[in-house]
């Protein structure tokens, strides 16, 4: 049996079958284990602390078993900058083997610039298919280097600033040399995380970012020093996606005020915890986009003036995501609700106190929106049978449907789930201490569309028990 078939066609088998199941495959036999070894084409790597000082790993050696690699994950805690800049050299000098790379997530200590100067440009063949980076810098940014990854499309640096500040030697000989000149990369995705207001490197980025459609900004005090910030509305033309996490208020507000003036190609808008009350009316009163997707989490900042706004300028919305909104009291959701009707496809009120303070309130929002297909309504501990009954009236077009840590909700909602949700596919009801085993038994006996639960570990083993008389086999568990 084993002889069969040929190593070449056992290869194109391997290729096409999932990571999970390497290990059960690798069992069959030696020459199996070694074909499936071959064939991987994702790897993740952790090198312990100190392993560089005591017994150097020879990575190279190791990612030369795996030729098939697209995703390569290396991770290292509590490592220095020089054991980054070995590890780097390591995986460069791979490259010439590694033909299918295309992902590279580098999570160890921040790389120098020598190391990103010898393995990104002066070893440029290596890397020449790589399309998304992860990788940890120091400042200030060193970042000529990416003009040798001509298919880099995703970039991610996590920036770090040194406990005292110190320049490369060979700054002085042009290392920096390339932020007077004008290049155009093809990066469409940029992320940066950790951004202060010291650091220099920034304007470059943002003047050569022409084809971008998505930025993410994560923990940043600044969009860079003065020079950057004039440059960033470069990058603005054709953005269509904007991530702004845990980002300082007159971040957000600036890059809200420069969205406004400048980006008409935007669809999706994500706020978590920054920004000011005016700053947020500000753009959306000055919108220049059709957004399609909004999602915020704003605890101290939006209110239902705000929903009214949205409802006036944004009426062709699909998404709306609201987490932790707990000054927007419930008639601006319901403005929201009557003007979106249809249109809007899904729907996520996640811990928001109006669920608690306004009863009735769900009930009457969702008689506006019978064409919702997904709703979240995690989080929120003081939702009854009653107002989710009632709502769901209105909701029979729904296929997601998350109620995780709603603890007040019974068995009945599962009644009213499975009379009024027949096409649901997804249901995430962990946490949910009210809702039985038997209950739970019961939905899935009457839910044939249903291919996804989440559910508590405890009721799964319920479940489970019962496998002979329930097909689960439709079903995946998280």
């Amino acid at each position: 049996m084993d002889t069969i078939l040929d190593d070449d066609v056992l290869r194109e088998i391997f290729l096409c079958l999932p990571s999970s199941s390497f290990p059960a495959v690798s069992s069959v036999s030696s020459r199996w284990h070694l074909l499936c070894r071959v064939s991987r084409t994702s790897l993740s790597l952790y090198i312990p602390p100190g392993s560089y000082t005591d017994n150097p790993p020879c990575v190279s050696d190791l990612l030369s078993l795996y030729p098939y690699l697209s995703s390569l994950f290396i991770s290292s805690s509590d490592s220095t900058t020089e054991e980054s800049n070995c590890l780097l050299r390591s995986v460069s000098s791979s490259c010439s083997t590694l033909l299918f790379l295309r992902c590279l997530r580098f999570l160890a200590a921040p790389v120098s610039p020598d190391a990103l100067e010898f393995s990104f440009t002066s070893n440029s063949a290596s890397f020449t298919q790589l399309n998304s980076l992860t990788i940890s810098l120091f400042t200030p940014l060193f970042l000529g280097w990416i003009r040798s990854l001509p298919s880099l499309k995703e970039l991610w640096i996590i920036m770090r600033s040194r406990d005292v500040v110190e320049f490369d030697s060979r700054e002085e000989d042009g290392l920096w040399e390339y932020e007077n000149s004008d290049s155009e990369l093809p990066l469409e995705s940029l992320c940066l995380s950790s951004l202060r207001s010291d650091v220099c490197g920034t304007g470059w980025l943002w003047r050569s970012c022409k084809k971008l459609q998505k930025l993410r900004l994560c923990n940043c005090d600044s969009i860079g020093d003065g020079e950057s910030f004039s440059s960033f509305g470069t990058c603005l033309q054709g953005l269509q996606e904007v991530e702004l996490r845990d980002c300082r208020s007159i971040v957000v507000d600036r890059v809200l005020l420069k969205l406004a003036e400048e980006c008409s190609s935007l669809v999706s808008l994500l706020v978590y915890d920054g920004g000011s009350e005016d700053g947020l009316l500000s753009f959306i009163e000055g919108r220049r986009c059709n957004l399609r997707k909004l999602h915020l989490r704003l605890p101290f900042h939006l209110r239902d003036n705000h929903l009214s706004a949205i409802s006036q300028n944004f009426r062709g919305l699909s998404s709306i995501r609201l987490q932790k909104c707990c000054l927007a009291i419930g008639d601006g959701l319901k403005t929201l609700g009557m003007a979106m009707g249809d249109e809007l496809a899904e729907l996520a009120l996640t811990e928001c106190d109006t669920v608690e303070s306004k009863p009735g309130m769900l009930t009457t929002l969702e008689q506006s929106l019978k064409g919702l297909k997904k709703l979240d309504l995690s989080y929120n501990g003081m939702l009854l049978d009653k107002e989710f009954t009632c709502m769901l009236i209105s909701c029979k077009n729904l296929t997601d449907l998350k109620l995780r840590d709603c603890w007040r909700l019974t068995g009945a909602a599962l009644v009213s789930i499975v009379e009024t949700c027949k096409n649901l596919e997804s249901l995430d009801i962990v946490d949910c201490a009210g809702i039985s085993a038997d209950a739970i038994k019961t939905l899935v006996l009457n839910s044939p569309r249903l291919t996804r639960l989440q559910v508590d570990e405890s009721k799964l083993s319920v479940l489970q028990e019962h496998g002979r008389r329930i097909d689960l086999s439709r079903l995946s568990f998280d």
